[in-house]
């Protein structure tokens, strides 16, 4: 399981590693770019019901830390989902259960 950071926040906001994975690429495209975007997720179990959204732009620093030592494999048809989420008016939305995301071996 991974954290994100965001701003000045010491409370992580967790993340499974391969979420985490292709949203850091995500992310660093647009930041990247100057593109600034909503991230939102629902809350998880275990925490109260809801959902969250984060207005990401370059001027908010950002810390991915992830579980593992080793990176994630990315799922290029994963990142392009996202990227396109990520260009609409909604912005980026994520699945914060860890089972949401095949991992590349499990996609192909």
């Amino acid at each position: 399981m991974g954290s994100l950071f965001y701003g000045s926040s010491p409370t992580p906001i967790r993340v499974p590693d391969r979420v985490l994975a292709h949203v850091k690429v995500v992310i660093a495209t647009k930041l990247r770019r100057g593109e600034s975007f909503t991230l939102s997720w629902r809350h998880p179990s275990g925490e109260p019901t809801g959902r969250s959204t984060l207005w990401i732009q370059p001027s908010i620093p950002l810390r991915f830390v992830f579980g593992s030592a080793e990176p994630e494999a990315l799922d290029p048809a994963l990142l392009h989902s996202l990227a396109t989420s990520a260009n609409s008016s909604g912005g980026l939305t994520i699945d914060l259960d860890d089972h949401a995301v095949p991992s590349v071996s499990e996609a192909h």
